[in-house]
């Protein structure tokens, strides 16, 4: 262009064609787009969660404290068969369970048989004694019971889930837009054939990992299926079939789905958007109290039971628009707790529609107002428009409690207000600093410029990923706060905090938090890391030595400044954008990422300063280590296998080749382990993990699993 300001024709055409664009990036509906409208919807209900009211739904949890009280899981089956017994003389309208009876019960009698060295008399003795499965099984057959069984994508040899109700379809078939599933895990024959109901207990997470809809109907090799939670609200009105009403001709799918009594409004491939409240615990009753007889009848009576599992061993967790995570019996208690009631949320046929008018007819105005108007005015215009777009998007919400988006129409107004900035300014590179100031706020800083050269290594969203964990705190910290003026304890943190952050950043780590004194590490995310366990032992290495060093030199000076604990571990994560107005918290969740953080925590007891797991170990073998053993942390029940990361010259080989030895016989319970350790003592009275390991021999325990009774 030969002038300066850009002619009228030009910015026209400029604003119609980020109109244009954004309307086919409305159309076709990208996963980020998906995103952006999913924290919108999620941010709605943490503003105006659904009211909890006292429903006829309770769950039934095999919690922590059962498992505490009643024995670790699996529970056998006649327990299992008498807390059905149990419940059934309470009269409950229907009993589903939120577990899969896949295989034999291990713990029945006719299970061992193979298992034991018995004679012909005992083993016929053991062959009367009444079946497991077939107690289980006679329970269930009393009625109102409802299995689950769980739907896989991979075709399988095994049986098809057994149908128990019959379908009616209104408008045509509705199979077609049921979420499709090509294998199934069944209940075994003999539950699932007595059994009144038969659901899935699949859900069909967001790409972030997030349950906001829940199926009511599937397909499972082209034959439609029901829910757990459709079949238990069938089961407790006695209904014998399902009514579906679509319009194929119109290309929408399914409308609504009539169970019962109830019609329930469903999205086009059946699914019904849950409406969640929080938690509260007049929802759940514990199994124990169940068995203990500690539950009136009345608590139960009438009701629809869902027996699952909240406990943090057993890992039936989902993620909730709420933030955190819930057990997948609550999802399953929070819709039908919808359907029962009067907070229907839904999501209406003609939002898309409302949303793309928003965009085009938004656009023009936002286009024209900035090309021809001066800056501030152009902005006030545009706010008015983005606020009468959410305020209307939020009236939907908490009057009839419809879903509109108003996050995407407002990122395509918002785009058409750049453009034509663009144009109107020239200001050409106002948009590439938004978008390395809005990375800067997504990630660590030492990651930003790569991101953006190379932005095809970013997968916003989140998504399953192996990562390395490292994590670290401070000794007595909080000790040192108040012997000392807190602004020089705080200068002092700043300066260990800034070098081992440092640290971090030159072995590519991204920072996940800081909690105090405390930091944890993240590698292999976002960027995809394949030597992320040799840069997590690395990073720690670099980290004690300064850490070292920095105590070293305070103490010198009469400061008492702690040493530094800690923990590496490695495992799979779900890593990605976590909540409504935190979309740039780019974070890591799953159990690898507490594991880490207990193993620094386990330092304390051990005696060592840096505990690195046998997965973290074994990407990165080649390190000075020495075998702590087999760590079984409080809550889990399967041990994991820890070493002390050594420092090269912290030992000399030979010390830590006397170590092994003791080491092995105490794992191979050797009652010379407790002579060979006592010799260690004696040359290294001042070896926190050797006097640790003495302690336990000296005290009559064996072998090297270790047994943490606290975090």
């Amino acid at each position: 262009m030969a002038s300066h300001q850009p002619s009228l024709r030009f910015g026209a055409a400029i604003t119609l064609t980020s109109i244009l664009f954004g309307a086919v990036l409305y159309v076709f509906n990208p996963l980020p787009l998906q995103m952006l409208r999913h924290a919108a919807f999620d941010q709605f209900q943490r503003w105006q969660p659904r009211v909890y009211r006292d429903a006829p739904v309770k769950i039934i949890d095999i919690d922590d404290q059962s498992l505490k009280r009643l024995g670790q899981w699996p529970w056998p089956r006649s327990r299992i068969a008498e807390l059905v017994s149990l419940l059934q003389a309470a009269g409950p309208s229907a009993i589903a369970f939120d577990i899969i009876f896949a295989e034999p019960d291990r713990t029945s009698p006719r299970a061992v048989l193979d298992l034991w060295p018995l004679s012909s008399e005992n083993r016929r003795l053991l062959s009367d004694l009444p079946d497991h499965d077939a107690a289980l099984a006679d329970v269930i057959g009393k009625g109102r019971v409802v299995l689950g069984f769980a739907l896989t994508h991979n075709a399988s040899d095994e049986r098809v889930p057994e149908a128990k109700a019959r379908y009616v379809e209104i408008g045509g078939s509705a199979e077609p837009y049921l979420a499709p599933f090509k294998g199934a895990v069944s209940p075994l024959p003999m539950l699932e054939s007595v059994a009144a109901g038969n659901g899935a207990l699949t859900f069909i997470a967001d790409a972030d990992g997030i349950v906001r809809r829940v199926p009511l109907l599937l397909s499972h090799q082209q034959t439609i299926v029901p829910s757990l939670a459709a079949e238990a609200l069938r089961i407790a009105q006695n209904a014998n079939h399902y009514v579906m009403r679509s319009a194929p001709e119109q290309g929408v799918g399914l409308s609504d789905i009539r169970i019962g009594n109830i019609t329930v409004p469903t999205t086009a491939k059946g699914e019904l958007w849950v409406n969640y409240s929080k938690p509260v615990p007049s929802r759940t009753i514990p199994v124990w109290q169940i068995l203990a007889g500690k539950t009136p009848k009345a608590d139960v009576a009438n009701k629809i039971l869902l027996i699952g599992s909240s406990a943090q061993g057993l890992m039936d967790v989902r993620f909730s628009p709420l933030g955190g995570v819930i057990p997948g019996a609550e999802i399953h208690a929070q819709a039908l707790e919808q359907m029962l009631g009067a907070d229907q949320l839904s999501r209406p046929s003609w939002a898309s529609a409302v949303e793309l008018l928003a965009i085009t007819v938004g656009g023009l105005c936002v286009g024209m107002i900035t090309l021809n108007a001066g800056e501030l005015l152009s902005l006030i215009a545009v706010m008015v428009l983005l606020a009468a777009l959410w305020a209307g998007a939020w009236y939907a919400y908490a009057r009839p409690l419809l879903l509109i988006d108003p996050l995407v129409p407002s990122l395509m107004l918002a785009l058409t207000f750049i453009f034509s900035s663009i144009v109107r300014h020239l200001h050409g590179e106002r948009r590439q600093r938004w978008v390395k100031q809005a990375f800067s706020r997504y990630i660590s800083p030492n990651l930003v410029d790569h991101l953006i050269t190379h932005p095809d290594e970013l997968e916003l969203g989140g998504r399953r990923q192996l990562c390395s964990f490292v994590f670290t705190d401070l000794v007595d910290f909080t000790g040192l706060m108040e012997k000392r003026d807190p602004a020089d304890t705080v200068s002092l943190l700043n300066r260990y905090l800034d070098r081992m952050i440092a640290i971090a950043f030159a072995h590519q780590g991204t920072l996940d938090r800081i909690v105090g004194d405390a930091v944890a590490i993240m590698f292999s995310a976002p960027v995809h890391q394949a030597d992320h366990q040799r840069r997590a032992i690395e990073c720690a290495l670099d980290m004690q030595r300064f850490a070292r060093q920095y105590s070293a030199e305070l103490n010198a000076k009469g400061i008492k400044f702690g040493q530094t604990r800690i923990g590496i571990h490695t495992g799979e994560v779900i890593v990605g954008n976590f909540g409504g107005k935190t979309i740039f918290d780019y974070r890591a969740l799953g159990d690898p990422v507490n594991t880490a953080s207990r193993l620094e925590g386990a330092n304390k007891y051990l005696g060592t300063l840096t505990c690195v797991s046998e997965a973290t170990l074994s990407g990165y073998p080649d390190n000075s280590v020495r075998p702590i053993g087999r760590l079984l942390l409080k809550g889990k029940s399967i041990p994991l296998m820890v070493f002390e990361l050594l420092d090269g010259p912290a030992l000399q080989e030979k010390e830590i080749q006397d170590y092994v030895s003791a080491y092995e016989l105490m794992r191979d319970a050797q009652s010379r382990a407790l002579e060979a350790f006592r010799q260690l003592a004696d040359q290294r009275p001042d070896d926190g993990l050797i006097a640790f390991h003495l302690n336990r021999l000296a005290s009559g325990k064996t072998g090297d699993l270790i047994e943490l009774s606290e975090k």
